[in-house]
């Protein structure tokens, strides 16, 4: 038991840990009255587990998530290493492969073993028992052709005694750099509340802020200094066409570059942003695993004839700036594309720690949570809530404090 003048000993399981993202967050998390230590990760990628080990310091568990919860001589195993007698609280950690429930695949038929991930996590947390859940996801989680599966999860932590929030959060709104819908689900035994972001459309931060002071890099090139920053080695057709592009958010123009781009443009209105800059002013458009190539979206420099650097992508994801990642070039990026922003989960953390540190005892206010299906898919809303701020002007997003 915790003594009256010794700090709560926190406890963190990552499943599906990815990179680090959400455990460099909260092992960042400074709540007075808590110590927080990062267990262990669990992924199957062997890169992910390699940046973890190299990143947090402590072991990355190279394994299915399925067959630790299928085979319970694996589990107890497990358990018997973590230890975790030694904690006061248990936080598990579970966000999901994302792709299965992504907006892209609406059009994919068949099954996608991810979506039952989400799942088989709930199925764990029921079997271990923690004190604290927190998973993040894709919006589209949330949407009619995936519902069947947060539904199913969320009856076996409720069956489990937890009480289950979930919300749609614009992390922008927590700091982060880049307008990023995400939905988001915590657990506890108790009622509890959820965090507000506390910035509006008006304040968030920007590219500059960001990633302004970085050297310039021409394609292909590095800085000594920082094996981050590097950048692809861009075809010479792609820096042509990179050339023509207006700085500072400018678009591709008509007639320069893929016929296709056009012939969508004028069909309706599609893809836009490929080959577009992002704008140093504004947050950067949502950082996805192939967020290194100007083709699949807005990601070149905002002045300089290249894509992202790892670092840039890494900074406008909210890692701290000396992460350092493993495997392949491309592999970085898919890491880092795919992860929890470290600079959001610090302030998940922070607020979860703080609820197992005074549970709450007053009547919560659930308005905005996820209670239903949101449509049919979640792409089309976060249009027309950019579309309805910029109309209003009134410094609020649809999704601030929750979908």
């Amino acid at each position: 038991m915790m003594g009256s003048k010794m700090a709560m000993r926190v406890g963190v399981i990552d499943f599906f840990c990815g990179c680090g993202g959400t455990s460099s967050g909260f092992a960042a998390a400074k709540v007075p009255g808590a110590t927080v230590e990062i267990v262990a990760g669990v992924d199957i990628d062997p890169y992910c587990c390699a940046t973890f080990e190299r990143m947090l310091r402590v072991p990355a568990e190279c394994l299915d998530i399925v067959e630790i919860a299928d085979n319970r001589r694996l589990r107890n195993a497990l358990l018997r290493g973590w230890n975790l007698s030694r904690f006061d609280k248990l936080i598990l950690v579970g966000c999901a492969p994302c792709q299965g429930f992504a907006a892209h695949r609406k059009a994919i038929d068949g099954r996608d073993r991810r979506r039952s991930l989400f799942v088989v996590f709930s199925q764990l947390v029921a079997a271990l028992k923690p004190d604290a859940v927190f998973m993040e996801n894709v919006p589209d989680l949330f949407s009619k052709r995936h519902w069947r599966y947060y539904e199913h999860g969320r009856h076996l932590l409720e069956s489990s005694g937890y009480f289950v929030r979930s919300r749609i959060y614009n992390f922008a709104g927590f700091g982060l750099p880049q307008e990023r819908f995400r939905a988001v689900m915590m657990a506890f035994p108790n009622p509890f509340d959820v965090p507000v972001p506390y910035l509006d459309h008006q304040s968030y931060r920007t590219v500059r802020e960001a990633i302004s002071h970085l050297p310039h890099l021409n394609s292909g090139e590095y800085l000594p200094g920082d094996p981050m920053h590097i950048v692809s080695r861009h075809r010479p057709e792609t820096l042509k066409l990179l050339s023509v592009v207006p700085p500072d958010g400018g678009n591709r123009p008509v007639g320069v570059g893929p016929r296709c781009l056009d012939r969508a443009r004028a069909l309706h209105g599609g893809y836009t942003d490929v080959y577009g800059r992002l704008a140093w002013d504004k947050p950067a458009v949502t950082i996805t695993a192939r967020c290194r190539t100007p083709s699949c979206g807005r990601f070149a420099h905002p002045e300089q004839h290249r894509g992202l650097s790892v670092r840039e992508a890494a900074l406008l994801q909210g890692f701290p700036p000396k992460y350092y990642f493993e495997g392949p070039f491309d592999d970085k990026y898919k890491q880092i594309g795919n992860a929890v922003p470290p600079l959001v989960a610090r302030h998940f953390g922070e607020h979860m720690i703080r609820r197992l540190l005074r549970p709450s005892r007053a009547r919560v206010e659930t308005g905005g949570d996820i209670t239903g299906p949101v449509g049919a898919g979640f792409a089309v809303t976060i249009n027309g809530i950019k579309r309805r701020r910029g109309r209003d002007g009134d410094g609020r997003d649809a999704a601030a404090d929750g979908y």
